[in-house]
C-alpha cells in the first residue's frame, strides 16, 4: 500500500463550495468505478475554507500515469472533471492546467 496526499483550492464562493460538497455526497457510480479500477483502495477529501486535502491509499497496480490514461479514455470521467473545474482553481504553485497537486510529507511519527 502507498499513500498519497494532494491539495487543491476551490473558488472562494460559499454557494459554489456548498454545491461542490453536495456533488461529493453523491459521487457518480462511474467515477467511483474509475477510482477503484485504477488501484485506489481508499480516498478521503477534507476541506478548510476553500482549501481541499485528499488522502489516497493505493495498491501496487496504481500509477498516476495509468490513472491519467484511463481517465482520458473515459467520457464520464471527462464530464465529471469538466463539471468540477467550475468549482476548482489551481493552488498557488501549481503548473498550468494542474488540478490536484501532490504534497511532500515532511514529518511522520514513528514509534
Amino acid at each position: 500500500m502507498k499513500r498519497y496526499c494532494l491539495a487543491l483550492d476551490l473558488v472562494n464562493d460559499p454557494a459554489l463550495i456548498t454545491e461542490y460538497e453536495a456533488y461529493h455526497q453523491n459521487v457518480w457510480p462511474e467515477i467511483k468505478d474509475s477510482i477503484t479500477s485504477a488501484g485506489i483502495t481508499s480516498m478521503e477529501i477534507y476541506r478548510f475554507g476553500n482549501r481541499l486535502f485528499m488522502i489516497m491509499e493505493t495498491d501496487g497496480s496504481f500509477s498516476f500515469a495509468r490513472k491519467g490514461e484511463m481517465d482520458a479514455l473515459n467520457p464520464k470521467v471527462q464530464e465529471w472533471e469538466q463539471l468540477m473545474w467550475k468549482y476548482q482553481q489551481a493552488i498557488p504553485g501549481a503548473r498550468s492546467g494542474e488540478k490536484w497537486v501532490l504534497m511532500d510529507r515532511i514529518f511522520k511519527l514513528e514509534e
